[in-house]
């Protein structure tokens, strides 16, 4: 089998995963069997968990993709493109929770992933800034 097949099954699989992670995760909590009596704190934070845990998986996705296509021309897939397409699809989900998951947690956790959330934007804005440097010294 070509490695580029190789890695676009594996970006099918990482894909589909990610996105039922991102869209069902009340389903997989009920599939690993967390009880309904369970408190709502620990469900909450578990779904949220479960969708980031998503995007992660659709940003390697996209990685693998963007490296089975060579595509676009000079951003390697899983490589310094791959790193920011990983921690842009994570940060995209886990701020789409924040805003309007509703989350019933403590204080303290909602800093902390928002702290998450900014680390994963400035390392993202960073890579981009060295991907670009490097392809202007490229072109000089």
């Amino acid at each position: 089998m070509k490695r580029e097949k190789l890695l676009a099954i594996d970006a099918f699989v990482n894909f589909t995963l990610g996105l039922t992670f991102i869209f069902y995760p009340q389903l997989i909590v009920t599939l690993i069997g967390v009880e309904i009596s369970a408190l709502s704190t620990v469900i909450n934070i578990l779904k949220a968990t479960i969708a980031i845990f998503g995007g992660v998986l659709t940003g390697i996705g996209i990685a693998l993709l963007l490296e089975s296509l060579h595509r676009p021309k000079g951003l390697v897939g899983l490589g310094l493109g791959g790193a920011v397409v990983i921690n842009l699809c994570g940060g995209i989900v886990l701020s789409g929770w924040l805003i309007f998951g509703n989350l019933v947690i403590p204080k303290l956790m909602l800093v902390l992933l928002w702290i998450l959330l900014a680390i994963l934007v400035v390392l993202s804005v960073i890579e981009i800034y060295i991907h670009v440097q490097k392809q202007k010294i490229h072109v000089k």
